[in-house]
């Protein structure tokens, strides 16, 4: 490999910005998704797309104390209109609401890990991480939810959170033993989406608080 391609792929701004990218990219594509669900107009359509896209990262961001990644460079949000007009011309697919789900399932995964990376490089401690990556995570599909008046993901028993806090914690752990970035991401993701895609496919949920005797 060339040494200069070497070390452009083990910069960790490298690592951490195509995490965020693909987590952008990922998560606006589902807010269009939620969006072509209830018939929406394209104005709506770039809406959801946007605010599921950054809505996570922002939020980590302003909890770090760092600059607002998408207000710093507008290729973010070109990124989410980008997804939302794709997902416009699609046109109506059977299999688009399935894909909602599967797609859903990547950016879980894939920003449990930019959320934790991103907190590491402040300087976050390693609990702080995990929380980063869930909130990252997490947070742009609650208020996708919200506004398509869909049960959150949070009143939901299914594993969805639980996958991004299981991709923030194996990426800190593998990190903390001094695994490299690149290869302690990808198996982090792998984990994570393993972990959603067969809840997906059989139904697994967390168990539900006892109910105990009424008075």
């Amino acid at each position: 490999m060339d040494p200069v391609i070497g070390e452009t792929i083990r910069n960790p701004q490298t690592v951490l910005t195509a995490l965020d990218f693909a987590g952008v990219a990922v998560f606006a594509a589902t807010g269009a998704l939620a969006a072509a669900r209830e018939k929406h107009d394209l104005v709506t359509f770039a809406f959801f797309a946007a605010i599921t896209g950054v809505g996570g990262g922002t939020l980590r961001d302003l909890l770090l104390g760092l600059p607002v990644f998408w207000v710093q460079d507008w290729r973010y949000i070109a990124v989410c209109l980008a997804a939302a007009v794709g997902i416009w011309l699609l046109g109506w697919r059977d299999w688009r609401f399935r894909a909602l789900l599967w797609l859903d399932a990547v950016g879980l995964a894939a920003y449990g890990v930019m959320g934790a990376a991103k907190a590491m490089a402040a300087g976050a401690s390693p609990l702080i991480c995990i929380v980063m990556g869930t909130l990252t995570a997490c947070f742009g599909g609650v208020i996708r939810d919200l506004l398509a008046g869909q049960p959150s993901i949070l009143l939901r028993r299914e594993i969805a959170v639980s996958a991004a806090i299981l991709s923030a914690t194996v990426y800190v752990a593998l990190r903390g033993l001094e695994t490299d970035r690149w290869p302690a991401a990808a198996v982090a993701l792998a984990v994570g989406f393993a972990l959603r895609a067969a809840a997906l496919r059989w139904g697994w949920t967390l168990p539900g608080f006892p109910s105990g005797p009424r008075a």
